[in-house]
């Protein structure tokens, strides 16, 4: 492999996800700043990536990594984890499922974690900063920030059954899970425009595309971070069958997310010095906590087979419904599967929701490997704090080699209580009218009737789980931000022990939030790149001075 001269810039942002392109657009802002943002994957032009209901096709194809977890001891088997690798990251994969957690997330991170300036009210300004809401306003939603989030253009008649018997089984009916309180039921915000998705990379990177002082490259792994001492100089990256080079003056932001930025630290010699030792890496830096922490909501399916309905991925993506979408951006086209869910308690009896409920008229997923022949409709349950922590280390110390991912699911016995719990809650709603009228028969497992799981004692129902198990897409923590032995960065979210380098991203979550993880980590970004900008002004003595943000 050939090297090529080193360039020189004021940031380098090592991945174009959801926080690097909202960092890339801030910190372009300012003309006198010179930004390079680094991507693995390619563009986002696929249409498939624009079309909510083509997310299914996504997954395994060249905009994602096609990640698969090492074999689970509790389930026996290894696990599919899509993660995003084009421009928007996941963002541009994703279920589209607009939702913060709640209170409790955020004051534990501040209370327990030492994560000071984290707290819900001090976090909930940038939430606000994000959005663009089209339906809600103040006090907990913005208006006109660059995040569109809207009631889904399109919503399939069973999922405002299973709302409606949700409703009658005893769930508060909540029109806005971002709110007071995100307990109860109701149809999901999704992260869309007029009914096609809106990624971060609609978002904030391509409207500062055009900047001269923004480079965007795709097609860019990075291999490494150099270090001088103690401090970050640059980065290395594979491109085009060369080794290249970029040297940041100011900055490097490590925004690939809980899988890619733990490897790259650990690449570059941060992490664990005899795990470092054990791939032959030298010991930079030792930071033992250095993808450690690693948490994932895991959800398991209840699946119907359904009467006098349709299902959407099997009846309704039709040619003249593209078309419609095409012309219009509403139709079945429009759906991200995921419509109609709950937040709840199923355990203690608090009003803090211990179980997420998605639901939609197909298969969602079922693990990414079940495809039905006939129209199903499927409830996913999660637990939203689960107790089980994970890793993700090095495999060898090549960049191209996938990482080691092991999530430990279910190896805390609690987290399996609380799933199961969370499944009877989806049969007890299953019971209710109107929506027990549409089911014909359980589909998983196969059955002469609609409650099939209803008759299993606890041992079956885990036996259950474990084989129809799948993520939920939700990876965190792996360079937990904190006070704490294995925590990564401090509250600035700067590497402990390392000069001039920040990771911003998901994995700096030191707990997962109570709920999806994509708008909280582009709020985690909105916060991250005020505080930078306003550590470079401090700096440097500059005047505040940006150039037109949209």
């Amino acid at each position: 492999m050939t090297s090529t001269g080193t360039e020189g810039f004021d940031y380098v942002i090592v991945g174009a996800g959801s926080a690097g392109c909202v960092l890339a657009d801030h910190l372009s802002r300012d003309d006198r700043v010179r930004v390079l943002l680094l991507e693995a994957g390619g563009p986002d032009t696929d249409e498939l990536i624009h079309i909510p209901a083509a997310l299914g096709m996504l997954f395994g194809s060249h905009s994602d990594w096609s990640y698969r977890t090492v074999e689970q001891s509790q389930p026996g088997r290894t696990f599919s984890w899509p993660r995003g690798k084009t421009l928007g990251g996941s963002s541009s994969t994703n279920v589209m499922i607009y939702t913060r957690g709640n209170r409790h997330d955020y004051d534990g991170w501040r209370d327990e974690h030492g994560a000071k300036g984290w707290g819900y009210d001090d976090v909930l300004p940038y939430f606000m900063k994000c959005e663009s809401n089209r339906r809600l306003g103040e006090p907990y939603h913005g208006s006109d920030g660059p995040l569109h989030v809207e009631d889904r253009v399109y919503t399939h008649e069973l999922s405002r059954s299973w709302l409606d018997a949700a409703v009658e089984w005893g769930l508060d009916h909540n029109d806005d899970f971002a709110g007071t309180s995100p307990v109860g039921a109701g149809l999901y915000q999704v992260t869309c425009h007029h009914g096609r998705r809106w990624s971060a990379a609609d978002a904030y990177l391509r409207p500062a595309l055009d900047r001269p002082n923004l480079t965007v490259r795709t097609g860019a792994m990075a291999s490494k971070i150099t270090l001088d001492g103690s401090r970050a100089t640059g980065v290395t990256y594979l491109r085009d069958g060369q080794e290249r080079a970029a040297h940041a003056d100011s900055e490097i932001l490590l925004c690939g997310g809980s899988i890619n930025s733990p490897q790259l630290l650990l690449l570059s010699g941060i992490g664990d010095p005899d795990e470092l030792h054990d791939v032959g890496i030298d010991v930079r830096v030792p930071l033992p906590g250095v993808g450690r922490n690693l948490q994932d909501h895991v959800m398991a399916p209840v699946v119907w087979e359904t009467r006098d309905s349709t299902d959407i991925v099997r009846d309704l993506l039709t040619p003249d419904n593209l078309e419609r979408w095409r012309a219009h951006g509403d139709g079945p086209f429009a759906s991200n599967y995921g419509e109609v869910g709950a937040f709840l308690n199923v355990t203690d009896g608090t009003g803090r929701p211990d179980v997420q409920l998605v639901g939609g008229a197909t298969a969602l997923i079922l693990s990414g490997e079940e495809v039905p022949d006939r129209p199903v409709f499927t409830t996913n349950c999660y637990p939203l704090n689960p107790r089980t922590r994970g890793t993700v280390r090095l495999a060898s110390a090549d960049p191209q080699a996938p990482p080691l991912i092991d999530p430990r699911y279910f190896d805390v016995p609690a987290d399996m209580s609380v799933m199961v719990a969370g499944l009877r809650a989806v049969m007890g709603i299953a019971r209710h009218a109107p929506f027990a009228a549409h089911l014909a028969r359980s589909y998983l497992p196969a059955s002469a009737g609609p409650d099939c799981l209803d008759g299993m004692d606890d041992a079956a129902l885990e036996e259950y789980v474990r084989t129809w198990s799948a993520t939920a897409y939700h990876p965190v923590g792996t360079c937990a931000m904190g006070t704490g032995d294995d925590s990564v960065v401090n509250a600035d979210l700067e590497v402990y022990g390392v000069e001039r380098l920040r990771v911003v991203d998901a994995s700096v979550m030191p707990t997962v939030i109570s709920g999806n993880t994509n708008a909280p980590t582009i709020m985690i970004a909105e916060k991250a790149a005020e505080r930078i900008r306003e550590q470079r002004r401090r700096h440097s003595g500059e005047p505040h001075r940006v150039t037109a943000a949209h």
